[in-house]
């Protein structure tokens, strides 16, 4: 049994409120999509569910199997596709995927780096320097980065952002496939990305939880 909760979510940079009053409950195959203006705190929030920022207000917890996991532990069981991860531009695909996997203490075969690799479709590009890569090449091995331990939950922020067609439907892919196996979590202000998710929250109008589309 998974569940993932925020409980009155606040937070505040300068004394500027960001938003507040977030709260919500997932369990496994529920969906959910933030969305909201530009500087509505998208990212942020997002930041804070990955316990990469901590809120000014509220709490968020997970459970595996009745068991609360520890915020320390959360990056075991979340995979997260974001702008601002960055990659190392002077490695190869491949290189930074080993770096990666070496950095979370995951273990996985070549065979499995192989087969994310040939489902992001930069199989053809693994040995490749990623500063010779497109903007949209980057984005699906952030993909791959997120999916290599077959995260129970997955926050994607700007998930179509810089893909052509074809990494858009890719991408969709995953998404309903996350669905069926945990938790969806999307930052978005893309009708279709929203589309994909069951729940939603607007930022704008500091929601208090995701209502049913």
């Amino acid at each position: 049994m998974l569940v993932f909760t925020a409980d009155h979510i606040a937070k505040t940079f300068n004394r500027r409120k960001i938003f507040a009053e977030i709260s919500f409950s997932l369990e496994k195959s529920d969906s959910l999509a933030i969305t909201g203006r530009n500087g509505s705190g998208k990212s942020t929030l997002l930041k804070i569910l990955a316990n990469v920022l901590s809120p000014t207000k509220g709490e968020i917890e997970m459970k595996i199997d009745g068991k609360i996991v520890k915020p320390v532990d959360f990056f075991t069981h979340l995979g997260l596709v974001s702008p601002y991860l960055q990659l190392y531009d002077e490695f190869t695909g491949w290189e930074n995927l080993d770096i990666f996997m070496k950095v979370r203490g995951i273990n996985a075969s070549d065979e499995c780096l192989g087969e994310l690799l040939k489902r992001v479709n930069l199989w053809e590009r693994k040995n490749d320097y990623v500063r010779t890569y497109s903007s949209g090449m980057k984005q699906r091995l952030k993909y791959a980065f997120a999916l290599i331990h077959k995260p129970p939950i997955l926050l994607l922020d700007e998930p179509t952002s810089n893909l052509d067609a074809e990494g858009i439907s890719t991408v969709y892919q995953i998404m309903e496939e996350q669905k069926k196996a945990g938790i969806l979590i999307v930052a978005t202000n893309d009708s279709e990305d929203i589309k994909k998710c069951e729940q939603a929250i607007d930022l704008n109008l500091q929601s208090n939880g995701g209502s049913k589309k």
